[in-house]
């Protein structure tokens, strides 16, 4: 089972997995750990990662980069129409009023949806862990900036199923960071400790998140949270490209945003020389060839000029960190430590700007780049069975208030109620209690508008159906329980109708003793299932609370366990009487009732599934154009290699006629493959090549031939003159040698002969024979007769001396007499017989047990 966090980022994305008992973060096929955010589309196939980068400036108008904050918005989103002047590919509406990109790919106007292009962007990402890992990779953990909203996440969440993946939780950036900081903390403060208070900066290339956190020995909770989308990366780079622009235009007369490719090509050379600021604050020049119109372009800029150019953005840096303060109603003396990650924390005034607010030193204990996808790793090993981890829990916050609406079944009129206040615990479940006679609907939305990034504050709408009246035509009481989940997502989970059955007056004791027993069963279940869908395993209290709404709008908190209160306001008796007492005469039943969710820019389940489709046979078709290249690639590389060879190492191995052939073969299939071969099927390269290894390859066999033979037939003549030397110390009486047959030895004596004969003939024919025909005599022939050789020979020459036994009255020459000797003789040979046979009984005893462990 895989364990894999993806930080997907706006400009770039990070893979970590857990292997070797630790998290690592993993490279791309390009042994770079750093996975740029583009897909490219091509007339036939698409690129994704760094090839779809390398394509940003030939390809501009169908290759996408920072499509990450296009999700879950409406094309006439304003943040939308603001973006579009900044990007050189185009945007379109879809059918469904959410955003799309418009492309050319497979020769045909296309326009994918954002979760498709995120899509295949994790569909690479998983190719890459799958990689890395050796094996399929399913369940994973994502990140998304804490700001997003319930359309945003599910429309990632979205993206993660288009891909194939099976995403166990969407991880806040901050909190993903959080646990990657503190989970190997050994000196965290014991839990009935007061907590170490540690905020934590992410500056990424498209925006500024903080959060403060309260970290004790195996947990860590999120006390609040603040961001700016707009102050990131990005927008520094924004703010670079605009000056440049203006300059060219006084300058050289050039208007940079009328040409795609030179404004993507300015972006690339601003980005350098922001990254380059950072590290200098001398003058640093920027020039670009052949800008346009064959214009070559040159500036300079300081890193002073940058930073009163960027006075606007960097005064905002500060907005985040005091609201968090003010969440937290903390002292700056409070904080235990400031740690800052993100590429964009690495500007010099965005630095020094925190730390003199907090006035102490940031701290870069974590890889700025890599922190979050780690973080993520980790969450996901936390949450598989697959892994042992130590025991950590993780608390959210609920970043927006959110509220729900509804129409009052009394005076016709709305209601409203905040369900989860800003910076509530998550994930988290509440209960509510209402009256009503029919089905009803419940509008779920953000309740602040200020404080939300977002045009639209609906989240949607959950009608609870099957709602009907009781016998008697009083209002039925309904549970709706409401959940922020893991993802950070806002649902009905569940709703269901308490019906109330009154028993007759004359009933058995029996009869409404089991009704008590089903009241308390009811309630224990109903506990047991609050405790259940608790997120903090660490909290001592359940995190689910019970609010009861009456049909006037009135609320009343009851914590579980304790008695609701009834729709008369009267107080019920509690169900703690003991067996003998008077029981009431009303029993109850629970009945599960659905629930019709309607969210916002929520993909429907076969659109959904038509997007899958689409993606596994784009994938298909991106596997095939590869094979395709690849065969076009075998044939050109085939010609380059032979064309080089052929005047070089293999000059001598082909007479001048065939020379001549070949190289006009090669020639045409050079043209050809630039011409009529530029876009041909797979079969007709593996044609052609085979064509032409026809042609090449007994020529190369030659020369392989020559270049591995003499070594053959040396070590051939090295095995002759082992034997032959065995031979002549057997002739000559050798000891070593004595107990050998001298027929086998004359067979030995025959084999080398032969051998010795066979490889002089061979050797003296293969001198006399021109290298540019076949040899006579092939290296596997030589390695054959070699190996005939050592067969027939090596076990009469291996063969051991036979043991001699000395006579039994040589072993006591000087023994003893008169009839002692073969007592003397005999009563060792028991014992050592009897000892030999008890240790070999017992080894025969033990070997079973050895072969069991």
């Amino acid at each position: 089972m895989s364990v894999v966090g993806f930080d997907l980022g706006f400009q770039s994305c990070y893979v970590a997995v857990a292997r070797g008992g630790g998290i690592e973060t993993v490279a791309n096929e390009y042994s770079d750990r750093c996975t740029p955010s583009f897909v490219s589309f091509g007339q036939r196939n698409r690129l994704i990662g760094a090839a779809a980068k390398s394509q940003v400036v030939t390809n501009c108008q169908n290759t996408v980069q920072g499509f990450k904050r296009f999700h879950g918005r409406a094309f006439a989103d304003p943040y939308v129409q603001s973006a579009k002047s900044n990007l050189v590919y185009n945007l379109a509406q879809m059918s469904s009023g959410v955003t799309g990109i418009k492309v050319m790919y497979m020769e045909e106007e296309r326009v994918f949806s954002i979760e498709q292009v995120t899509g295949m962007l994790l569909t690479k990402l998983k190719e890459t862990a799958e990689s890395a890992l050796k094996k399929p990779v399913a369940d994973c953990v994502i990140s998304v900036p804490s700001f997003f909203t319930d359309a945003e996440r599910s429309s990632v969440m979205d993206a993660a199923q288009i891909a194939g993946l099976n995403c166990l939780r969407l991880m806040n950036d901050t909190t993903a960071v959080t646990l990657a900081y503190g989970i190997y903390k050994q000196d965290l403060p014991a839990p009935e400790e007061k907590p170490r208070i540690v905020v934590f900066v992410d500056v990424g290339h498209s925006g500024y998140q903080v959060s403060v956190c309260a970290f004790n020995k195996g947990k860590l909770k999120i006390l609040a949270t603040a961001f700016d989308p707009e102050l990131g990366g990005k927008d520094f780079d924004d703010i670079l490209v605009k000056h440049f622009c203006e300059e060219f235009s006084k300058k050289y007369k050039l208007d940079a945003r009328s040409k795609p490719r030179a404004l993507v090509r300015l972006y690339q050379e601003c980005e350098k020389l922001k990254k380059l600021m950072s590290a200098n604050s001398s003058d640093l020049p920027l020039g670009i060839e052949c800008f346009m119109n064959d214009i070559d372009v040159s500036s300079k800029l300081n890193r002073g000029q940058f930073e009163e150019m960027c006075a606007g953005l960097l005064a905002k840096v500060e907005g985040p960190l005091c609201s968090v303060m003010e969440q937290t109603k903390m002292k700056k003396e409070d904080i235990y430590a400031v740690e800052i990650v993100g590429g964009a924390s690495r500007i010099p005034a965005i630095k020094e700007r925190i730390a003199k607010f907090f006035g102490k030193e940031l701290n870069t204990t974590l890889n700025a780049d890599e922190a979050v996808a780690r973080g993520c790793a980790l969450q996901c090993a936390i949450l598989s069975p697959a892994f042992k981890v130590r025991e950590f829990s993780i608390t959210d916050v609920v970043p927006y208030s959110i509220s729900l609406k509804w129409n009052s079944a009394a005076d016709d009129g709305l209601n409203d109620c905040e369900v989860f206040p800003k910076n509530h615990a998550a994930p988290f479940s509440k209960v509510l209690t209402f009256y009503r006679k029919e089905p009803f609907t419940l509008d779920a939305y953000y309740n602040n508008l200020k404080e939300l990034p977002y045009p639209n504050s609906s989240i949607g709408q959950f009608l609870i159906q099957n709602v009907v009246p009781q016998e008697s035509g009083e209002c039925a009481k309904v549970k709706v329980k409401v959940r922020v989940n893991v993802h950070g997502v806002f649902s009905v989970s569940n709703a269901s109708l308490v019906e109330t059955v009154k028993t007759p007056e004359g009933e058995e004791p029996m009869e409404t003793d089991q009704t008590v027993k089903e009241e308390e069963k009811k309630m224990q279940v109903d506990q047991e299932d609050q405790k259940h869908q608790a997120g903090d395993k660490e909290e001592k209290k359940s995190e689910t609370e019970e609010m009861e709404t009456s049909e006037h709008g009135k609320q009343e908190k009851t914590e579980n366990g304790k008695q609701e209160k009834s729709g008369d306001g009267k107080q019920e008796k509690k169900n703690d009487q003991p067996p003998q007492a008077k029981k009431p005469k009303v029993k109850t039943k629970t009945v599960e009732l659905p629930v019709q969710n309607n969210l916002h820019w929520q993909l429907p389940t076969d659109v959904l599934n038509m997007f899958v489709e689409n993606e596994g046979k784009m994938i298909m078709q991106d596997k095939l154009e590869k094979e395709r290249n690849d065969a076009k690639n075998n044939v050109e590389e085939y010609v380059y290699e032979m064309r080089d060879k052929l005047h070089g190492i293999l000059e001598k191995f082909v007479n001048e006629a065939d020379r001549d052939a070949f190289s006009l073969k090669l020639e045409d299939t050079e043209t050809w493959l630039y011409e009529e071969g530029e876009d041909q099927q797979k079969q007709v390269y593996i044609d052609k090549l085979a064509e032409l290894k026809k042609m090449g390859q007994p020529v190369l066999d030659r020369y392989m031939e020559s270049e591995i033979r003499p070594k053959a037939f040396e070590e051939l003549g090295r095995q002759i003159q082992v034997y032959m030397k065995f031979i002549e110390a057997y002739k000559t009486k050798d000891e070593q040698y004595n107990h050998l047959d001298e027929l086998e030895v004359t067979r030995v004596e025959k084999q080398v002969n032969d051998a010795m004969a066979w490889m002089n003939n061979k050797m003296n024919q293969q001198n006399s024979q021109d290298l540019t025909l076949d040899p006579v005599v092939k290296v596997q022939e030589i390695q054959a007769t070699a190996k005939e050789l050592y067969s027939a020979c090596n076990p009469v020459v291996s063969k051991p001396k036979p043991k001699v036994e000395l006579p039994k009255d040589e072993k006591t020459e000087n023994g003893p007499v008169n009839g002692h000797q073969g007592t003397e003789n005999q009563s060792p040979n028991p014992d050592k017989t009897t000892s030999a046979g008890m240790e070999q009984e017992t080894a025969e005893t033990k070997l079973p047990e050895m072969d069991i462990d």
